[in-house]
C-alpha cells in the first residue's frame, strides 16, 4: 500500500546578516595598553581613552534623555540600538582595516630582511623604505582604531544604563536580489506591459 502524496512546504530558512558586536571590536582594536606601546614607539599622539569613553558615554546618555519626551521606550530602545550600533560598526570596521594594515606591514618587514631583493631595499637617503612606511601606516591605523573603540564601549555602557538591557546589534535579513518582486510590485509591472 502506498501513501498519498502530501504537499509539504519546507520551511522558509531567512539567513540573517551578523551585525558587529562589542566583543568584535575588543578582538580587533587595540586596547589602552597596546595603544600606549603604539604611541611611544611610534611617536603618535596617546589618547585619552577613558575620556574619549567617558564622553561618549555622556552623549548617548544626554541624547536619550532629550528624546524621552518624544519617544516611547520601545522607539528609544531601537534609536539607540541603531546608533551604538554605527559606533560598533564604525570600531570594527577600522579593527579590521587595522589588522591588515599590521599584515602588510609584517610582510613588508619580512621581505625587507632579505637582503637579495633590490625592491625592498631602503629608499634613497632622506626616504624611509617601504616597510618603514607601512609600519607607520599601521601605527597610525592602530590609534585610529582604539580610539574608535573606546567611543564604542562608551556607547554600549550607556545603552545599558538608558535601556537597561546589554546591547546587541540587529541581525538582519539578507536581500535576497534573486527572490520574486512582492505582489504590488508585480501589479505595477504587469500593469507597464499594458
Amino acid at each position: 500500500m502506498t501513501k498519498p502524496a502530501t504537499n509539504r512546504q519546507s520551511p522558509r530558512v531567512v539567513q540573517l546578516r551578523k551585525g558587529a558586536t562589542i566583543e568584535m571590536v575588543r578582538l580587533t582594536c587595540p586596547d589602552a595598553t597596546q595603544a600606549m606601546r603604539i604611541a611611544e614607539s611610534y611617536g603618535t599622539a596617546v589618547v585619552d581613552s577613558d575620556g574619549i569613553r567617558d564622553l561618549h558615554e555622556r552623549l548617548i546618555i544626554e541624547t536619550a534623555d532629550s528624546l524621552s519626551d518624544g519617544l516611547g521606550e520601545r522607539a528609544m530602545q531601537i534609536h539607540l540600538q541603531r546608533i551604538v550600533g554605527a559606533f560598533v560598526g564604525s570600531a570594527h570596521g577600522a579593527g579590521q582595516f587595522y589588522s591588515r594594515a599590521v599584515t602588510e606591514a609584517r610582510d613588508a618587514t619580512a621581505k625587507a630582511a632579505n637582503d637579495a631583493r633590490d625592491e625592498d631595499l631602503d629608499g634613497p637617503v632622506g626616504y624611509d623604505s617601504a616597510a618603514q612606511r607601512k609600519r607607520e601606516f599601521a601605527a597610525d591605523m592602530g590609534v585610529q582604531a582604539h580610539a574608535l573603540r573606546m567611543a564604542a564601549e562608551g556607547a554600549v555602557a550607556a545603552y545599558s544604563q538608558v535601556v537597561g538591557e546589554a546591547w546587541r546589534p540587529f541581525d538582519r535579513p539578507i536581500d535576497n536580489p534573486g527572490q520574486a518582486p512582492d505582489r504590488k510590485a508585480a501589479e505595477a509591472q504587469l500593469a507597464a506591459l499594458g
